[in-house]
């Protein structure tokens, strides 16, 4: 018994196209169902319509959905994206880099600190230098040496 010869080619291919349209469809119904609960402009009245239409009659309030507030959906999926972004990008920030102020912060900071007269003109030169070069010395003439023992 060949069961290839009983299902067509075609047959398979209609098959396939229908199964990833029903897929297509259940992903399109829940991103709308999950968009009315995320709309912070709806309120629960509108949240309550709005989920009744699209379950009671699923074609036609999804389709509806879409042509009304297919746009807004789009913008609330581009600044909750953002908003995500923007939260790792701080978590990262503040995991990896602790809470160091940038060059610019610091070289302000000995600047005020010059100008008040709590350091020299040299001292600035010499936190500067440090500042810049990440805070490390630029060259080993200027380090001390060790103290050299006999």
């Amino acid at each position: 018994m060949y069961l290839a010869y009983d299902y067509p080619l075609l047959g398979v291919f209609w098959t396939m196209l229908w199964l990833f349209l029903w897929v297509m469809w259940f992903f399109l119904l829940f991103k709308i169902v999950f968009d009315i609960f995320r709309d912070d402009s709806l309120g629960g009245w509108g949240k309550a319509g709005w989920l009744v239409f699209v379950i009671v009659l699923p074609f036609l309030g999804v389709f509806v959905y879409l042509i009304a507030r297919g746009k807004d959906m789009g913008r609330r999926d581009m600044s909750q994206a953002i908003e995500q972004k923007q939260a790792f990008d701080s978590y990262v920030r503040e995991t990896a880099g602790g809470s160091r102020a940038s060059s610019a912060d610091e070289i302000a900071k000995l600047s005020e600190l010059r100008t008040r007269g709590d350091i020299t003109e040299e001292e600035f030169q010499r936190a500067k230098h440090l500042v810049l070069s990440g805070g490390r010395p630029a060259d080993s003439a200027s380090a001390t040496p060790a103290p050299h023992r006999s």
